[in-house]
């Protein structure tokens, strides 16, 4: 978990930053990426792939995260912006913002998966990077919790689609409730599902 950082290091970098994002598969609500440098030799066990700990274990390590970290900056591509530019189009706009919002600029970026960003600093793609560099690691944390918290919120709006436990994927339960109730503005209309009938659909009853 430390060797992509060690190596950076030894090239010369001093501010290194992972970047990850959550939210590329749902259905409805944004995607959420984050940018985060740890000190170096930073040394934590279970800062791990998000997907590997359960919601209680990431909301611990969120905060411990957040009180370690030298610099944190969060990106967000809205609905709207998905269906406009496509998923993964939004999802790198969400990394640079998250890059472009640190306090402390970086820079070397460590970024999870095969996509570079749009900004002017060297970087390196890492498949499955969450699993191998904790910088990387720690930035999954921090969007997949700050995306959940999001789409807490936007349970309280529309609960008929229990955003809170499914987060916007499309569980049997949701998809259910699309075709009892329509869509809402929370949903991505470049999304689509076999078995719903989308045109149906659009006139969301709430």
């Amino acid at each position: 978990m430390y060797w992509y950082e060690r190596r950076a290091r030894s090239q010369g970098y001093r501010h290194i930053a992972g970047i990850d994002e959550a939210g590329r598969g749902p259905l409805a609500g944004p995607v959420v990426a984050a940018a985060v440098m740890m000190p170096s030799g930073y040394y934590h066990p279970e800062i791990n792939d998000s997907k590997k700990l359960s919601c209680k274990k990431r909301e611990m390590i969120y905060e411990l995260i957040q009180k370690d970290a030298l610099s944190i900056g969060i990106g967000v591509s809205e609905v709207q912006v998905i269906d406009t530019i496509n998923i993964l189009q939004a999802a790198l706009l969400a990394m640079k913002e998250a890059v472009l919002g640190m306090s402390l600029k970086p820079d070397c970026l460590l970024i999870d998966g095969i996509n570079q960003i749009d900004v002017n600093l060297p970087q390196q793609t890492i498949v499955r990077g969450d699993q191998k560099s904790i910088s990387i690691a720690a930035a999954s944390i921090i969007a997949k919790v700050s995306r959940d918290r999001l789409m807490g919120m936007y349970h309280r709006q529309f609960p008929i689609y229990n955003f809170l436990k499914n987060k916007g994927y499309g569980t049997r339960e949701h998809l259910k409730a699309i075709s009892q109730y329509g869509r809402c503005k929370l949903h991505r209309r470049s999304f689509h599902v076999v078995g719903i009938d989308y045109l149906k659909t659009d006139s969301s009853k709430i």
